[in-house]
């Protein structure tokens, strides 16, 4: 099979998970997961490396990461790119710069990025945060940068992702006919694989510990309720200190290298969809739509179908990131291939934005040790909202490298969002569309916060305080029960009928 001279090929990879009681900076990590994935590629590559490109560093943050990365590598890149929020950034990187490849703007790019959250976590109790000094270089900003709730979500106490993925989860039990008790049961089974796989990697997972079902899902004194139907073993945790690098290039400048053929994974196809972008405005929060369009455009594009694929990375920040992705792909929920190749962000570990690179590095080993077979990574950015897709195999693309325009498609989905009444005007009766039991760690069922459509159509976000209503709430399943709104000027309160 001929092969196009500028088809993207990955050819190098390197993780590093730091375990040591030494509080490291990010930097530091990225550097070494890059020294890794330099040895990785069994020749010199380093001095061909033309573009340094990390998602955004969330814990001890750095200005101009991968400025900062390639000096400490000793990198001559001319190009450095740093992401704003987006658990989808390696894997929209790996296209966005393979199309770069292709064209020839491009022709080596080392994606690489870190996170220190157990660094920060330590360092801070003891007043001992690493500090950076200034940096020569600037990056330039690739992707979209708008922050991840709206206004009137967060004024109605909504901020972190553990208290939003749970009012998804509320929507999926409703369709499945389950109450919250009953979805959280239902979960550990989900989940229980996923601690399976990141036994089996103990060098890079952080908690590369088997569990049983029963113990992801039972409620205990070390496994607290967080947000209903989430325990904390069902939540990923950023305090990890953690890194992923891996390189793509053109196929010609591999060949010119002389990179040994074993070490080589193809692109396929790589395309990026998000959902309607501020939850409250989706007409279903049990679906993705963008992961759909995402998922079967990259299958489309390379001319196969979902049977063909031989391991899923599917991302899973939370248990409904898996089953949206699960249900959008068309996939069962107890398909022997798994859905993962690490252990997902729960088990192996969800260094922020970085995850994905993760995933990469490891699919890359699956392929080089099965060349015949075919791994899709999907990448997850903000509330199941920003979503990249990405087929990789050692065997060259049947159909060439491909990156489906989604335009058309993103504008359709963009053009379903749903009215959002403001606080003020939030009275009268709606239906609960999706909601969570906020626990306190000490006190229990604490806060509801609800989406909920009135009677024309237009959604609203409300919230209750009541720790009485949220222990009637609790365990139970409120999906489609009717409300009272109280309007308010910061948030619309409710009251069950």
């Amino acid at each position: 099979m001929t092969i196009d001279p500028r088809t993207p090929v990955l050819v190098a990879v390197g993780e590093v998970t730091n375990r040591s009681a030494t509080v490291v900076d990010p930097i530091e990590l990225a550097t070494e997961a890059t020294r890794r994935a330099f040895a990785d590629a069994g020749v010199p590559i380093g001095h061909r490396i033309d573009t340094v490109a990390t998602p955004g560093i969330l814990m001890i943050g750095r200005d101009h990461p991968a400025s900062r990365i390639a000096e400490a590598a000793g990198l001559r890149a001319h190009r450095r790119i740093s992401c704003p929020v987006g658990g989808n950034t390696p894997q929209y990187l790996a296209g966005m710069l393979g199309q770069d490849i292709m064209c020839g703007q491009v022709d080596a790019a080392l994606i690489v990025g870190a996170e220190a959250g157990n660094s920060a976590r330590r360092g801070r109790a003891a007043g001992t945060l690493p500090v950076a000094g200034p940096v020569e270089g600037h990056d330039e900003t690739l992707g979209d940068a708008r922050p991840g709730l709206s206004a009137i979500e967060m004024g109605a106490g909504l901020h972190w992702p553990h208290e939003v993925y749970p009012i998804f989860e509320s929507a999926m039990a409703a369709r499945a006919g389950r109450t919250l008790d009953e979805q959280r049961v239902w979960l550990g089974r989900l989940m229980a694989p996923f601690t399976t796989e990141a036994a089996r990697h103990p060098d890079h997972a952080w908690f590369p510990t088997e569990r049983t079902p029963e113990e992801l899902s039972t409620v205990t004194a070390d496994n607290r309720m967080v947000c209903e139907p989430y325990t904390k073993l069902l939540n990923s945790i950023l305090t990890v200190d953690m890194a992923a690098a891996f390189v793509i290039m053109a196929a010609e400048v591999a060949q010119d290298l002389q990179i040994p053929r074993d070490r080589w994974v193809f692109s396929w196809a790589s395309a990026t969809c998000n959902d309607v972008y501020f939850p409250v405005q989706r007409p279903d929060l049990s679906r993705s739509a963008g992961i759909r369009a995402a998922g079967s455009r990259v299958l489309a594009a390379a001319g196969i179908g979902l049977d063909d694929v031989s391991w899923f990375d599917l991302y899973s920040c939370f248990p409904a990131a898996v089953e949206a992705a699960v249900d959008a792909l068309g996939l069962e929920a107890t398909d022997p291939r798994g859905f993962t190749v690490t252990g997902g962000l729960p088990y192996h570990g969800g260094p922020g934005n970085n995850y994905v690179s993760h995933s990469i590095v490891e699919m890359a080993r699956r392929c080089r040790a099965d060349p015949k077979g075919v791994g899709m990574v999907s990448g997850l950015g903000w509330y199941i909202t920003k979503h990249s897709v990405g087929l990789w195999s050692a065997a060259p693309p049947p159909k060439g490298w491909q990156a489906p325009d989604m335009s058309s498609t993103q504008a359709s989905i963009d053009s379903t969002a749903l009215h959002v009444v403001e606080a003020s005007a939030a009275a009268g009766v709606a239906r609960i569309d999706g909601y969570t039991v906020v626990h306190d760690r000490d006190t229990g069922p604490a806060s509801v916060p609800v989406f909920a459509s009135t009677p024309d159509g237009h959604r609203v976000v409300a919230r209750s305080d009541d720790p009485d209503l949220a222990a009637a709430m609790s365990g139970g399943m409120f999906v489609g029960h009717e409300i009272d709104l109280k309007p308010s000027h910061d948030h619309a309160r409710f009251e069950l009928r």
